[in-house]
């Protein structure tokens, strides 16, 4: 399995405080990962230097084996897309949101826009004011941005947050189906324990800025090798 991250010695401070500090860390390529652990851990943090969106304080971070030091070459960077708990949509179209990256680009929309559109489930959709949909209408039209460039990575931050069942479920098959299909690398921060379970081939604890633990799934919630692992596991409460 060839892994598409490779993270040695990273550390991150905003201010002189330490927000993050792991000492190894690999993204197999094609996988789903999850990262779970409380609120302040450095989920996003670490979701923020995947996506090369600032530089860490020390440490290496290799992508697809070459080092990248300072900022990421556009190429590299295009590479990776993030969406977030709280998508920001123009105010137009929910067709012209999903063109926006292919514009960007120099890619012609063409059929690739209504395709992803209807894959989402919102071919319906298309041309209605992408800011007057719901919550979880929003975030599928997110989804279907990010995933119509066709990248090599897909960030989630707390994807399905505060959303009903139905867009829960939704959600989870459009990145279960991308990750299948298209060999897609997936990285996801969730607080929900069960979508973890659920979507993720290996999973990993972060508190307090550090990797806890990081193993495959069935063996992160069933035998986890570290106590507080298996404390969070069980729902306790872990700082």
């Amino acid at each position: 399995m060839t892994n598409l991250y490779e993270i040695e010695q990273l550390r991150h401070a905003y201010h002189g405080r330490t927000v993050l500090d792991i000492a190894h860390l690999s993204v197999p390529e094609g996988r789903v990962l999850a990262l779970v652990g409380p609120s302040g851990a450095g989920k996003t943090t670490l979701l923020r230097l995947l996506n090369f969106l600032e530089p860490p304080t020390a440490g290496v971070i290799r992508f697809a084996g070459e080092s990248v030091h300072g900022s990421a070459p556009l190429a590299v960077r295009r590479q990776v897309t993030t969406v977030f708990q709280r998508p920001v949509l123009q105010r137009s179209s929910v067709r012209r949101n999903v063109a926006y990256g292919l514009q960007l680009r120099g890619i012609a929309p063409d059929g690739q826009v209504d395709a992803m559109l209807a894959q989402v489930g919102l071919a319906s959709f298309a041309q209605q004011p992408a800011r007057l949909l719901s919550g979880g209408e929003m975030q599928r039209v997110a989804l279907a941005r990010a995933l119509v460039i066709r990248p090599r990575v897909l960030l989630l931050d707390e994807p399905t947050a505060n959303l009903d069942p139905y867009n829960v479920g939704l959600i989870e098959d459009i990145i279960r189906q991308a990750n299948a299909e298209q060999g897609l690398t997936v990285v996801l921060v969730t607080h929900n324990v069960f979508q973890a379970r659920r979507l993720a081939h290996h999973t990993g604890l972060l508190l307090g800025g550090r990797l806890i633990e990081m193993t495959d799934t069935a063996r992160f919630f069933e035998q986890p090798s570290d106590p507080r692992t298996a404390a969070f596991v069980r729902g306790d409460m872990v700082y």
